[in-house]
């Protein structure tokens, strides 16, 4: 699932916005590989000056994401607050719902007609970063064009690609084990702490399953969030250049540790496990009844309690925390061919560091990146969900590690083929030791 799941896009927030429904059909994947002729068609416009800036005349800058219309209605008001500021530049504004939305953005950018800004995730930086499709805002960056200064280093870091910035963090997210503190609580159990091992969680599961016959934790063997914190803590990670940076044998101990925990009655049954792993943020199992925690991104604590009249606590994952590292929940970056490079970068950084156009987006695309004005917003919100997402991401900033790589091509298929390895352990259809000889073919495959 997506770190940030926006609701489907209904109606324009206003005149303003176009909608884009979602295509008809689903775009092969073989239409994103089309962008690799886009550096040939726009280079020329890529290899000259910055083109227009805020101040040069009348500029219109086109600008894409994703999103329902509340993120819609967000991001309107900021660019309104642009354009007040800066008069002489306007904007073309498209959002449509996550559903489609790369797919449309390939359609766009290999049919010659890509926006100037755009949103996109670390499942794609690097893949459109390695096509030159992405301008490298490093100059931006090292001139105070872009200020950064207030970024969490890894935060900034994890927009990096080949030693090129090729996105700037819109927002700041961590994974989160969520848990349902209102049912703990009834039946007197303790609460998960951020720093229990894997071994202590699972016994810590399988506890909470025998006095309230709910089971104690999902089975997160196909959720990559989980591998991958897993993986950092033994020392390997999930990608190590254009390569995986694990073998066959992690990935074995790992689907062994949650076949050891299935058999002990921690997690639900396979049937209910693939309920969770196929279910969007406002059905996981957490929410459902069908499992006492979740394993989500600490952000989306706030659409989880809008679905459960429970109590909900988050923590880290297990293990030690400093696997954990300051993710960029999406990025804004900007066509390298743009003609206005220049106009569109300054639009980045005023969404990153006006303090009113901060104060407007405030936590829909995560923690704002920069951190003095996080702590504004931090003081000024009123959710009580969000409040507790903010207090435990802040927590945790203390312990962030590094920041990995930013994944390589094919790490969406990587992502599914873990599910469907995961799924045929879960199920008793092949061993964990098959299972990981699978998903390592697979990857393999889909990184090459």
């Amino acid at each position: 699932m997506h770190p940030v799941t926006p609701p489907a896009a209904g109606s324009p927030a206003g005149p303003s916005f176009r909608t884009l429904a979602a295509p008809r059909r689903r775009i092969l994947r073989g239409v994103v590989a089309a962008v690799v002729a886009a550096p040939l068609m726009f280079g020329a416009a890529a290899c000259g000056d910055g083109g227009a800036a805020p101040g040069d005349g009348k500029v219109t800058l086109s600008i894409f994401w994703w999103g329902g219309e509340g993120r819609a209605k967000l991001t309107e008001d900021a660019l309104a607050l642009y354009t007040k500021k800066n008069p002489n530049v306007t904007f073309e504004k498209t959002f449509q719902a996550n559903q489609g939305y790369f797919d449309k953005l390939a359609t766009l950018t290999a049919g010659g007609n890509p926006p100037d800004i755009f949103q996109i995730d670390d499942n794609y930086l690097a893949e459109y970063a390695g096509r030159s499709t992405v301008l490298d805002l490093t100059s931006y960056k090292d001139s105070g064009k872009l200020d950064v200064s207030k970024f969490p280093k890894s935060l900034l870091e994890y927009g990096i690609v080949d030693g090129k910035l090729a996105g700037v963090a819109a927002g700041e997210n961590t994974q989160g084990l969520v848990y349902n503190k209102t049912l703990l609580t009834k039946h007197g159990l303790p609460e998960p702490t951020t720093g229990m091992s894997w071994e202590e969680h699972i016994a810590w599961a399988e506890q909470v399953t025998k006095k309230t016959k709910v089971p104690g934790t999902q089975d997160p063997s196909a959720d990559y969030k989980a591998l991958w914190v897993w993986l950092r803590q033994q020392g390997k990670d999930l990608y190590k250049g254009k390569d995986l940076g694990f073998d066959e044998a992690d990935v074995t101990r790992w689907f062994e540790l949650w076949k050891g925990a299935r058999d002990r009655g921690a997690t639900p049954t396979p049937d209910v496990i693939h309920e969770g792993n196929s279910s969007d943020i406002t059905k996981q199992l957490v929410v459902t009844g069908k499992s006492a925690t979740s394993w989500v991104w600490v952000n989306q604590m706030p659409d989880l309690k809008k679905n459960t009249s429970d109590d909900l606590g988050v923590v880290a994952y297990p293990g030690d925390p400093s696997a954990q590292w300051a993710r960029a929940s999406m990025y804004w970056s900007v066509f390298k061919g743009s003609k206005n490079r220049d106009a569109a970068v300054d639009v980045i950084n005023f969404l990153a560091n006006d303090p009113e156009a901060v104060a407007l987006l405030g936590t829909d695309r995560g923690l704002p990146s920069n951190m003095d004005l996080r702590a504004k917003v931090s003081e000024t919100a009123t959710d009580p969900a969000m409040k507790q997402s903010i207090a435990v991401e802040t927590e945790l900033a203390a312990t962030f590690g590094p920041s990995p790589q930013v994944p390589i091509k094919g790490h969406s298929k990587v992502k599914s083929e873990l599910v469907k390895a995961a799924e045929n352990a879960q199920y008793g259809r092949a061993t964990p030791a098959e299972a990981a000889k699978q998903f390592l073919a697979a990857c393999k495959s889909a990184i090459a």
